[in-house]
């Protein structure tokens, strides 16, 4: 039988798009840095490549009818052989688009926004590091392979978020993110060693295949499963480890376009996708990771409610919406978290760089500052964010009302009602927090002094002068992705077939149709914005929320919950007091002791010793015949 000439050129493809950036790092920072228009072109030659290879891989593939993989064997170890290369389905060659379209859009933004930056050159290498190792997590055929570059994620995060490393906070919000993600980075690793240790290998398609119940105990693959979750928790910024992605912002706006909305924050959610019959397997795992999906939801709803930061708003939001998605996925409905997914990638990545233009041009994060400075005069980037910010509501038609009614509908075949209640009153908060900055940037007040705060205003993430033709660059990305947004809720549909095939053995969950959840949804999510429209957008708004005006509850949502704070205090408690002291003194009378006390011996062990050798040969002889005398008593009688 003949073979398609599509599946020849399949691996020279994705070697193009996952490898390419990795060619324009080593290039940029080992020989071009000096030259920042030639690392520029170099960083944006290879996402375009990415881009080029990603959707040509998505095009011919698109009737994919089973998984395709290519291996090479990488390290060898006994009867251990660890492989190395491509695994291309239907959740890789989705993910690697997404990656590569909001990569290439976001460095585009990026010769606007970092123009006159001293790091602009590292800024660009760090970026296709960045896109090297997202696209080859995406495609890795074995979880070995993507745990590597999982780690390789979280490093150019650590790289981009401490990009301004000569200011303190973004120095310190780099470390945080890379200590709270390591945290359950360590607890995945142990579930994977679980896996393998019963199934004799680290293969995605075998995990998810249907022989996994019979290979591994109902016990330990429950556990596996959810040790793998707590790296899901730590990547993708979810209850308890959520703290680290709002303080993230502190990086600039193309950063948090591309790692801490759209790409990098969501490889948690990707991984989810990827082994989601492991965990759909056990309902434990399921169970504890809705439980983790709403509460993560519904905490970051109440602190974006309050935040004067845009950027932290906007952070608050994707925890929001990656529970949202979690809660989806572990509701039995694969498609639902994936589409979300998929929109939220557009829409929110459009959100940031609204947020970058703005303060690129006002010097300012604060909401309240940038509507006092005519921020509505920027025509471009308020529409964006007006449709962005509309999608991230859920408001018909924008592509976020369909994917979100994908989620209430998988969370409304589920038997406790619980699940799909907090789901709503989590829309009617998507709709008040999306809607309340839209509204304060929109109608500035003529008051000299801006509406109160329990927190003082943030500071501005970067400083550069506004240029028209740098506005109308930064501005050709803006305009595409809000296209996307208005857009992508018409491809439900075909993504929903080319999806199908994805898990074809897995049984998945229709549940019952709701005619008036789409309604109720809707209904819930207009009184949000027309509350928010009462509060700040109506001519004779005071533009006070109604949480500012209940001082402790503003302040509770404004400190996170003071989550922080219970951090801060276990160290201080558990490890500062606790296992430090404890250290000190295992090291003060064990390891020093033991040194001591040896030393001493020796020493006592000297001067004994020297009492034989005074030099004296009558205390040589009485020892002689001591000795001689035992001996003979010993033997003779």
């Amino acid at each position: 039988m003949a073979v398609p000439w599509t599946e020849h050129m399949t691996l020279p493809a994705a070697i193009a798009a996952t490898m390419t950036p990795l060619g324009a790092f080593l290039l940029i920072m080992v020989f071009t840095r000096s030259r920042e228009k030639l690392s520029a072109a170099l960083s944006l030659a290879a996402a375009a490549v990415s881009l080029v290879g990603s959707v040509w891989l998505i095009a011919s593939h698109w009737q994919l009818q089973g998984p395709i993989q290519y291996s090479v064997r990488w390290l060898s170890s006994s009867d251990l052989n660890i492989p190395f290369g491509f695994l291309i389905d239907q959740v890789s060659l989705l993910m690697i688009t997404v990656v590569s379209t909001i990569s290439f859009l976001v460095q585009i933004y990026s010769l606007g926004y970092m123009a006159g930056d001293p790091g602009f050159s590292r800024y660009f290498g760090l970026m296709s590091l960045f896109l090297w190792a997202m696209m080859c997590l995406a495609v890795s055929p074995t979880l070995f392979q993507l745990y590597i570059f999982w780690e390789l994620v979280g490093l150019s995060s650590y790289f981009l978020i401490g990009f301004w490393y000569e200011k303190f906070f973004a120095s310190q919000a780099g470390k945080k993110a890379l200590v709270m993600t390591r945290a359950g980075d360590i607890a995945m690793f142990v579930g994977i060693l679980l896996v393998l240790m019963h199934l004799g290998n680290l293969n995605i398609v075998q995990i998810d295949g249907p022989n996994l119940a019979v290979n591994m105990p109902t016990g330990v693959m429950t556990l596996s499963a959810v040790l793998i979750l707590a790296g899901i928790v730590g990547k993708s910024a979810q209850f308890p480890l959520l703290t680290w992605l709002p303080d993230a912002m502190q990086g600039p706006s193309p950063v948090s376009a591309l790692l801490h909305s759209s790409t990098m924050v969501a490889a948690g959610i990707y991984l989810f996708e990827r082994l989601f019959p492991f965990f759909v397997a056990s309902p434990v795992a399921t169970t504890i990771g809705l439980s983790i999906g709403t509460i993560s939801m519904l905490l970051a709803s109440t602190m974006a409610m309050v935040s004067r930061d845009l950027k932290q708003i906007w952070a608050y939001s994707t925890i929001s919406q990656l529970g949202f998605m979690l809660m989806g996925l572990d509701a039995g409905s694969f498609f639902s978290g994936t589409f979300h997914m998929t929109t939220h990638a557009a829409f929110k990545a459009l959100l940031f760089l609204c947020a970058g233009v703005f303060i690129h041009r006002f010097d300012s994060n604060d909401i309240y500052e940038l509507s006092a400075k005519g921020s509505r005069g920027l025509k471009v980037p308020m529409a964006c964010s007006l449709i962005a910010a509309g999608a991230l509501a859920g408001l018909p038609p924008l592509s976020g009302f369909f994917s979100k009614e994908e989620i209430l509908a998988g969370l409304a075949g589920l038997t406790n009602p619980l699940w799909l209640s907090a789901a709503l009153l989590g829309v009617f908060m998507t709709g008040y927090y999306a809607s309340r900055p839209m509204f304060i940037l929109l109608f500035p007040r003529n008051s000299a002094e801006p509406a109160p705060s329990v927190l003082p205003a943030p500071a501005a993430d970067h400083a550069g002068n506004h240029h028209r033709a740098l506005y109308r660059l930064m501005s050709v990305p803006l305009i595409i992705l809000a296209a996307a947004t208005l857009t992508l809720g018409l491809l439900r549909n075909p993504l929903h077939i080319f999806l199908e095939g994805q898990y074809p053995l897995l049984v998945m969950p229709s549940g019952p149709h709701f005619a008036w959840l789409p309604w109720v949804a809707s209904s819930l999510t207009l009184g949000g914005v027309g509350l928010a429209w009462i509060e700040f957008g109506r001519k004779r708004a005071e533009q006070i929320g109604f949480v500012d005006r209940i001082p402790v509850l503003a302040r509770l949502f404004a400190e996170r919950w003071y989550l922080d704070h219970l951090y801060r205090l276990l160290l201080d408690r558990l490890v500062d007091r606790g296992l430090s002291r404890l250290f000190a003194a295992n090291d003060n009378r064990v390891i020093d002791g033991g040194i001591e006390q040896m030393a001493d011996g020796m020493v006592a062990g000297g001067r004994l010793a020297a009492l034989f050798n005074s030099g004296m040969i009558q205390y040589r002889l009485l020892m002689i015949f001591v000795i001689l005398a035992l001996l003979l008593l010993y033997f003779f009688f």
